[in-house]
């Protein structure tokens, strides 16, 4: 596993960004460009390699492109393929790190935040599936609005570009975090997390999830608000909360069949859930990032 490192001193720069769509079988062409490309997986799979190295990006996957690298599609992809894109450039200093020479930049991260203070950066899987995809895809639309709301600066899209790649950062330090758990206690809870996750579109429960993992109700409930500092009920509401800002910003998908989507079958609840997370209803989230730019080439 390849990892960027990159300075953010100075905001990483915004090139151009859209979202690709075709309704035909398509494959990748062959270049060879001086920035960098963000590739986020929606629907299908791209089959693109980068010198020897083949990848598939499926939905939910990210991939990163290196300046000055040839990529290429090395397969034909299925019609209706989907994914969003971004090239960027970094202002500062930047590098490539291997597995090897991880440790004392998630170290820094994790123990000494102060230090980023003087030394900010970003530290990014080249390859990954971010375990709150959602996060990305919301980020992407609201870097896409301000690219076309014609803002009196550009600036601001620098900046929730930037925003994105902590995000990114602080995601593979979560996945650090718990692959490092030593306890039992703390392996379970990583797995409940996991669990809560893959499940946030079903109709859950703090019972239906102390059932799965043979726990008494009450007991979990309070070893969770003690391990995580909120209530098991609250951590599943943000859940499905997340992934329907996700469905808001990237559908076109009607309130009533969001929540659906996300396990609540009272239209009227989940709006009254949203509103009170978010402090708007979800159709007023949607209209605030609306804008992005389509392409099929």
């Amino acid at each position: 596993m390849l990892y960027l490192k990159a300075s953010i001193d100075q905001p990483i720069e915004y090139l151009s960004g859209g979202q690709f769509i075709s309704d035909v079988s398509w494959i990748h062409s062959k270049r060879n460009i001086d920035s960098f490309e963000i590739i986020i997986g929606i629907k299908e799979t791209l089959y693109i390699q980068q010198d020897d190295i083949q990848y598939e990006v499926k939905p939910g996957d990210v991939l990163f492109l290196l300046p000055f690298r040839t990529h290429q599609g090395y397969a034909m992809c299925s019609k209706n393929i989907s994914f969003s894109w971004i090239h960027f450039k970094c202002r500062g200093l930047f590098e490539i790190l291997e597995d090897s020479s991880l440790g004392a930049d998630v170290n820094i991260i994790t123990t000494q935040p102060e230090s980023l203070n003087l030394h900010p950066f970003v530290l990014i899987p080249l390859y990954s599936s971010p375990p709150y995809i959602e996060r990305i895809h919301i980020l992407f639309h609201q870097i896409q609005h301000l690219v076309n709301s014609n803002y009196y600066t550009f600036r601001g899209v620098h900046y929730l570009l930037t925003a994105l790649l902590i995000e990114m950062t602080e995601q593979l330090i979560v996945n650090e975090h718990a692959a490092k758990m030593k306890s039992l206690g703390d392996r379970n809870l990583a797995e409940i997390l996991e669990w809560i996750r893959l499940h946030s579109t079903s109709s859950i429960s703090a019972s239906s999830i102390a059932s799965a993992f043979n726990y008494n109700t009450e007991y979990l409930s309070h070893i969770f608000k003690q391990k995580m500092g909120v209530r098991l009920n609250e951590w599943i509401h943000v859940q499905k909360i997340s992934k329907a800002k996700e469905l808001l910003s990237r559908t076109t998908m009607s309130v009533k069949e969001i929540a659906k989507a996300v396990g609540i079958h009272d239209e009227k609840y989940f709006m009254r859930l949203f509103k009170n997370y978010e402090k708007m209803t979800p159709t007023k989230f949607r209209n605030a990032y609306y804008l992005t730019h389509l392409n099929n080439k």
